[in-house]
């Protein structure tokens, strides 16, 4: 192995120095529990709100408009259950939802139509974004959620949150949004874009792994999602898990600061690495280039598997993903790629490179010197690529 780069922030990221550091006195010293009335107790429930506080000031919310949980997809389950949960009192069993949404959105969508709720996948075109004149004519009089995710977790493509917001609130319809991806990369006002329940991870943005947010907007008072203790305004039981949620106030601190310059820099990166890798024949970029995440690049390379890929790439010690890293044992193309309308071999084939602020300009120019180099390989071995040369050749 010649070096080590990580290309894969999507899936998780490296936790910085600074959050670490405001996690440490949680882990020793200060380790009181948050319900106790000494003063150990009261030290650690002054920290948790101050994470509460830092996570509303990023959000554009109300410190008690905060929850905190132990990831995104339980904030997702959390919301949409909960949502379904208090509007089918109402009669109102219809949810909305797109095609390519994070699995532990689409999956719990699942489980609920099993139960007798509706749900309507819209579709995602060949550029990967909702269009927001599609929510709206799907709303129905017993619409009771549209929950469309803010940048998706493979492409990156963003999405049009503020109008499909302003959609949901002039139908009176509850919306929700899946941010894990974007949190930190993209500027989220939850007033201003009329998002009325959002879902955030901490290892995306260099916090622990373990701890999430579900923000739920004043007055909507979703069903408690565990039973038990009073922890966070009774709604879900449950010691805190102090350390992290410190954490993750403080990352989010740090992901909200200089997010312009910080986002140049990492763009300049993600676009020469998109320019040199389309540069390789019969390749394509998956989602628009426009409305897309700063350091997401996903390439597909016809005539070329995946895995095959990716274990070549390990080798020369690239970290990378052909998707979402909660699918990586599955060996069905992904859902995401299926959903722009891109065949199932060309759907194989494809490369994640998700880049960040920790990633320097030559970490890019060796991923373009390795990159060209195995899919030269890879072809050279594929009965595919071989087909695809014979029938251009026709």
């Amino acid at each position: 192995m010649e070096r080590q780069i990580y290309a894969d922030n999507a899936a998780t990221t490296q936790m910085s120095q600074r959050v670490l550091e405001a996690m440490l006195p949680h882990l020793m010293g200060e380790y009181g529990n948050p319900s106790s009335i000494y003063g150990l107790g009261r030290s650690a429930r002054m920290a948790v709100e101050t994470a509460r506080e830092q996570a509303a000031a990023v959000l554009g919310c109300l410190p008690g408009e905060i929850y905190f949980t132990s990831c995104g997809s339980e904030s997702d389950n959390w919301a949409i259950k909960g949502v379904a949960e208090k509007m089918a009192e109402k009669g109102k069993k219809h949810i909305i939802t797109s095609a390519f949404e994070h699995h532990a959105v689409l999956h719990t969508c699942k489980h609920l139509e099993k139960l007798g709720w509706q749900v309507t996948y819209l579709p995602v075109g060949s550029e990967g974004i909702v269009n927001p004149a599609d929510v709206e004519s799907a709303i129905r009089e017993d619409t009771a959620l549209v929950t469309i995710m803010y940048a998706n977790n493979e492409i990156g493509t963003v999405q049009p949150i503020p109008e499909i917001g302003a959609v949901c609130k002039a139908h009176g319809v509850y919306f929700h949004t899946d941010a894990v991806q974007a949190v930190g990369h993209v500027a989220i006002n939850v007033k201003e874009q009329n998002i009325d329940l959002l879902s955030l991870s901490g290892h995306k943005i260099h916090a622990p792994k373990g701890v999430g947010i579900l923000y739920m907007k004043n007055g909507i008072g979703l069903p408690n999602f565990i039973d038990g203790g009073g922890q966070e305004r009774n709604k879900r039981a449950g010691t805190e898990n102090v350390a992290s949620i410190v954490g993750l106030g403080k990352a989010l601190e740090e992901a909200n600061f200089q997010m312009g310059p910080r986002n140049s820099r990492v763009l300049a990166m993600r676009d020469k690495l998109i320019d040199g890798l389309l540069a390789i024949p019969r390749t394509r970029l998956n989602g628009s280039r426009e409305h897309r995440l700063p350091g997401n690049v996903n390439i597909s390379f016809e005539g070329v598997e995946g895995e095959s890929l990716l274990l070549m790439l390990d080798l020369k010690g690239i970290c990378a993903s052909s998707g979402s890293a909660c699918t990586s044992g599955s060996l069905d193309p992904s859902h995401v790629l299926l959903a722009l309308g891109l065949p199932h071999e060309i759907a194989h084939g494809s490369l994640r490179l998700s880049i960040n602020e920790w990633n320097t300009p030559e970490d890019i120019d060796y991923i373009l010197q390795v990159v060209p180099e195995i899919i030269t390989k890879l072809r050279a071995m594929s009965p595919l690529w071989e087909r695809i040369c014979k029938e251009e050749a026709n």
